[in-house]
């Protein structure tokens, strides 16, 4: 099933169940209003958004409507959780590089993850605004996350991948000017990290077939900030970790809530021929950009962009 949210009917917008050609869509308010209460209940809801799903890809529905001009917001616009990893060493080296610090020595051996901004996503096409005669320096960082369940503390990896829902594209923002100094304070993040933003849709793990294994998403990911192609990715390879690992390492002290959305850090190949997922302001002709990873591999997922 692919499911979006339409801008209406509150903070957390209106649940639409879209079809497999990402043309139609229809309110599936008679499930749930919103994505989130389809989660929290998601075993007793699922057959009737399944039967929606085949009605709507049936032409069966006769409130379906046309997605094109619909104004969508992030799939869940406000989250109990954001948590990113970064398994892609092939980014997270040049990024630590690029300010003068070194790759922890145990990299390989324990996820690195910080808690990001969860209480507003922004949509597929909601503006990122910053005060253009500040150094932020922002980029982009184009991500695949997961949709959590609600996760016991201190469950296994290899027991982890059950929890996942949902498969999703998302855009972690940061601001490269700020971070350096924040985190050489000794405290983490906060002003350097600002809301990030998330693609129209999000997925079950069975609407991309076999492009999820259960522990990564394969596939062609193009990646484009205003038209221009900045990588052509594959993030099933290359990756020190996989999601089941990076639940596991989340859930090691704390029960995570349904609803959870984990991401799995700024796509990149150790063929540097193939680009990067992540973009600096510099190369943005304004702060209102946002780009996005999206599937074209094939067998064709049906979703994306």
């Amino acid at each position: 099933m692919i499911f979006a949210t339409l801008s209406e009917g509150g903070r957390d917008g209106t649940l639409l169940l879209v079809n497999r050609a990402r043309t139609r869509a229809v309110r599936a308010t008679a499930v749930a209003q919103d994505l989130q209460r389809l989660l929290d209940d998601w075993e007793r809801l699922l057959p009737a958004a399944q039967a929606l799903a085949a009605r709507l890809e049936a032409d069966g529905c006769t409130d379906a409507f046309a997605l094109a001009g619909a104004e969508l917001e992030a799939p869940l616009p406000r989250s109990f959780q954001f948590l990113d990893g970064s398994i892609y060493p092939e980014h997270m080296g040049p990024i630590r590089a690029a300010r003068g610090a070194r790759m922890p020595e145990d990299y390989f051996s324990k996820p690195l993850m910080y808690q990001g901004i969860s209480d507003k996503i922004l949509g597929p096409n909601e503006p990122i605004l910053l005060t253009e005669d500040e150094p932020f320096g922002v980029d982009i960082e184009a991500e695949i996350a997961v949709i959590t369940a609600d996760v016991p503390q201190g469950v296994p990896g290899e027991q982890a991948g059950r929890y996942v829902r949902l498969l999703g594209l998302l855009n972690d923002v940061s601001l490269r000017g700020l971070i350096p100094a924040e985190l050489g304070r000794g405290f983490g993040f906060l002003q350097g990290k600002s809301a990030s933003s998330m693609a129209p849709f999000v997925v079950t793990p069975d609407e991309v077939g076999e492009l999820w294994n259960g522990r990564l998403l394969s596939g062609r990911y193009l990646c484009h900030v205003r038209g221009g192609l900045i990588g052509d990715l594959e993030p099933g390879v290359d990756a020190a970790f996989d999601y089941p690992q990076l639940i596991a390492h989340a859930a090691r002290t704390r029960e995570l809530t349904t609803g959870t959305i984990i991401g799995a850090g700024a796509l990149a190949n150790r063929d540097r021929r193939r680009g990067c997922g992540r973009a600096p302001r510099t190369s943005w002709t304004r702060s209102r950009g946002v780009a996005f990873a999206g599937p074209v591999a094939s067998p064709a997922p049906s979703w994306g962009d």
